[in-house]
């Protein structure tokens, strides 16, 4: 039986809608890294312990448990997905596992990394296992080459996984922290997460009450990206009401910069990863550059989905800067917005971002129309008005009446990047800068709900943040 933690079903969309508008009210939880934990040495054990669903669910999962790392949390309670380890390249990586499940074997591996060894416990299939109640297994590994990665029990992968032991591993390149993988391509400015996963509840409920389950039934119910569904992903990382579920994930940006997605399929379906906004170039999978030479992304693909196949990572670079968009972001005096410039002086139709007049990253031919002067005095040769930078006058942004738009708790009440306005009572405040939100999810349209109740499921948003404004 699914347990819930509240009983009146028909509120449950109700505040589903509620909590997705609210998660976002304060934009705070975007961050330059990604959440994890850093070192060469890290000690792990697998617990038992419990999730909760925005729809009300609460269900048993097994995880890894961080228990005394450099990171202040010490013995903590399981966690789904596990702690993201973050090393870097070239390091001796040291995991010790502990065991404190009933199951008589539990384990890890770590996919792409070579020359893996370990001490401890017994022979498995796979790897050495722990095989009881307080008995440790060690591993070991030089983190030789930069990427995204996934580690997971390698001991009946097909319950273990469901059940909640894997997590990720990030390696950073000897070139740099801010960089993917050794190539200046590779280089960004944001980077995150995007573990994908899935649930069959009944699988959960007959381990919990030591059940038998069918896997030939399986069939999924959650979709969640790092660990949690919406909206709950996109409240802040570590909030106390998720004591077991630590990651969120909301991606915020920008204009102009470049925006790592780390995508990681840690289920058995495919889940087809939809980002709004632009297309992104893939650089790698699995850990390795799509590269000719093996030393350059010259064989990066530009996407509008990704296709998340089960076991697999793909490091996608992602950027927006309103190119094409057929109107100035920002706005022009013939839209009651204060003038300003789009000075291109490298001539790469962008706004020159360290330029003080400018609005770094705009799209200079939606700035105005292009001025045509053979003549060189300064003037259009059709209409006589004045170059500026190249242009002519601003280009006219006809704004629809009110009564023709419909209003969204995203909604500014501006069409300007960084611009807020009027909105009906009871709309606004959820986007208090000013924001372009893009939603991010999954292109299985079921994978947008919780138990069948919509909005929730493997969905998140993407916000474009006018560069004035701070994101931690």
């Amino acid at each position: 039986m699914k347990k819930k933690l509240f009983s009146n079903h028909r509120l449950i969309p109700v505040l589903a809608v509620a909590l997705l508008l609210l998660s976002v009210s304060g934009a705070s939880a975007g961050h330059t890294g990604i959440d994890g934990i850093t070192g060469t040495t890290f000690n792990l054990a697998a617990k038992a312990d419990h999730i909760t669903t925005a729809d009300g669910g609460n269900y048993l999962i097994w995880g890894y448990a961080d228990q005394g790392n450099n990171d202040g949390f010490a013995g903590q309670r399981a966690q789904y997905p596990g702690p993201t380890l973050i090393v870097k390249q070239g390091q001796t990586i040291t995991v010790t596992l502990t065991n404190h499940l009933p199951e008589p074997t539990v384990s890890i591996i770590f996919p792409g990394q070579e020359g893996v060894t370990a001490i401890g416990g017994t022979a498995g299939l796979l790897t050495q296992e722990s095989t009881g109640p307080g008995v440790t297994v060690t591993y070991s590994f030089v983190a030789s080459k930069p990427g995204t990665y996934m580690y997971h029990s390698g001991s009946n992968m097909a319950k273990q996984l469901e059940m909640g032991l894997m997590g990720a591993l990030i390696v950073r390149p000897s070139l740099g922290d801010e960089y993917a993988y050794n190539h200046e391509d590779t280089r960004w400015d944001r980077e995150y997460l995007i573990l994908l996963s899935e649930m069959d509840y009944r699988a959960h409920d007959a381990v919990e009450f030591n059940k038998p389950f069918n896997d030939t039934d399986y069939f999924s119910v959650y979709w969640f990206i790092n660990g949690r569904v919406a909206p709950d992903n996109m409240a802040e990382a570590f909030v106390p009401w998720l004591p077991t579920q630590p990651y969120n994930n909301l991606p915020r940006m920008h204009p102009g910069e470049k925006l790592l997605m780390r995508v990681i399929n840690a289920g058995r379906d495919l889940h087809p990863f939809h980002h709004h906004g632009n297309h992104a170039r893939i650089i790698a999978r699995d850990g390795r550059m799509l590269s000719s030479d093996g030393l350059s992304p010259d064989l990066a693909e530009s996407v509008f989905t990704i296709k998340a196949v089960p076991g697999q990572t793909v490091d996608a670079i992602f950027e927006w800067t309103g190119e094409k968009l057929g109107w100035d972001i920002y706005g022009t005096p013939a839209d009651g917005r204060p003038d300003h410039d789009c000075i291109d002086g490298n001539g790469d139709g962008y706004a020159d971002p360290d330029n003080p007049a400018n609005n770094p990253y705009e799209f200079c031919e939606d700035h105005g129309e292009p001025c045509i002067d053979n003549n060189d005095d300064g003037r259009d040769d059709t209409t006589g008005e004045r170059c500026k930078n190249g242009w002519t006058k601003a280009f006219p942004t006809i704004l629809p009446e009110k009564q023709d738009l419909a209003f969204g708790g995203w909604y500014g009440g501006s069409p300007f990047l960084g611009g807020v306005g009027d909105l009906p009572p009871g709309e606004g405040g959820l986007n208090p800068n000013g924001g372009f939100s893009y939603m991010w999810h999954s292109h299985t349209e079921k994978e947008l709900t919780n138990f069948d109740i919509f909005p929730g499921g493997m969905l998140t948003m993407l916000i474009i943040e006018a560069w004035n404004v701070d994101i931690p």
